[in-house]
C-alpha cells in the first residue's frame, strides 16, 4: 500500500537518560565558540539564500553544492541548540560539523530536484507571515532577524525558552528531565525548522500547521481509502 510522505523536513533529538543535574547553568558559556561560528555561518547562509533564489527563478533548481552548505549551517544550529536552550537535551559537546554526525539530536532537508519559480517570489515572506507569527511566539523574536538561531541573541523569551527553563530546574531538584517538556519543546523546535527551510527556499511544501512532538518524526501515514462502489 502506498503511503502519504511525511514531510520533507527531518528534525530529530533523542534524549540523554544520564545528565548532570546542574551543567546547564553553564552551557551557554561553553558554548559561545559555536555561538562565534554560527554567526559568520549565518551570515553565509543568507547570501547563500539569495543566490539560491536567482538561482530557481531562473532555472527552477536549487544548486546541490549551495542546499548542502544551508543545510549543514541548520543542522550544526540545531546541534548546538539542542545542547543548550532549544531543548538541553544532552551534555555531549556539540561537534563543529556540517556534516551528518553520531550525535542525539540531527537534522536533514530532502533535496528537492525541481521548485516552483513562481513560489520563490512570495513564499518567503507572503505566504510564511501566519507561519512567522507562529514560530515568533514559540522562538521569543521575529524569526527574519535571525533565521531560527534565537535564544542566544535577543533578550525577548519564546515559549521554547519557558518551557526548557522549568525543565532544568526541575532536573536540578529531582535529577530527572520531565518527558512531556522535552516533548513538547522538540516538537515546538521541529515546527520552527519547517518554516526556517520553506522560508529559506529549500522546499515548497508549506509547512503544517501541527505541533509533532517526540523525539522523532512522525511516520508516514496512508492515504484514506475511497469507499469500495461495490458495497464490501
Amino acid at each position: 500500500m502506498s503511503t502519504v510522505p511525511a514531510y520533507p523536513v527531518r528534525l530529530e533529538g533523542e534524549l540523554d537518560p544520564a545528565m548532570s543535574r546542574g551543567l546547564w547553568l553553564v552551557k551557554w558559556l561553553l558554548a559561545i565558540p559555536h555561538y562565534i561560528i554560527l554567526i559568520f555561518l549565518f551570515i553565509a547562509f543568507l547570501v547563500v539564500s539569495v543566490i539560491a533564489f536567482f538561482a530557481i527563478l531562473f532555472t527552477a533548481r536549487y544548486p546541490r553544492s549551495l542546499f548542502d552548505f544551508n543545510v549543514g549551517v541548520l543542522r550544526w544550529s540545531w546541534r548546538v541548540g539542542f545542547y543548550t536552550f532549544h531543548a538541553n537535551g544532552t551534555d555531549r559537546y556539540p561537534p563543529f560539523s556540517l556534516a551528518p554526525e553520531d550525535y542525539p539530536a540531527s537534522f536533514d532537508v530532502a533535496y528537492p530536484e525541481q521548485l516552483s519559480r513562481g513560489l520563490v517570489l512570495v513564499k518567503w515572506w507572503l505566504l510564511a507571515i501566519p507561519q512567522y507569527i507562529v514560530i515568533g511566539f514559540f522562538g521569543g523574536l521575529p524569526f527574519w532577524t535571525d533565521w531560527g538561531h534565537r535564544a542566544e541573541t535577543s533578550s525577548r523569551i519564546g515559549l521554547i525558552f519557558v518551557i526548557v527553563l522549568f525543565a532544568v530546574i526541575a532536573m536540578l531538584f529531582t535529577g530527572r528531565y520531565p518527558r512531556a517538556m522535552f516533548d513538547f519543546a522538540i516538537g515546538m523546535n521541529r515546527w520552527v525548522y519547517r518554516v526556517v527551510a520553506y522560508a529559506a527556499l529549500m522546499r515548497d511544501e508549506y509547512p503544517p500547521f501541527r505541533l509533532d512532538q517526540g523525539p522523532t518524526e512522525p511516520a508516514a501515514a496512508p492515504p484514506a481509502q475511497a469507499p469500495d462502489p461495490s458495497g464490501a
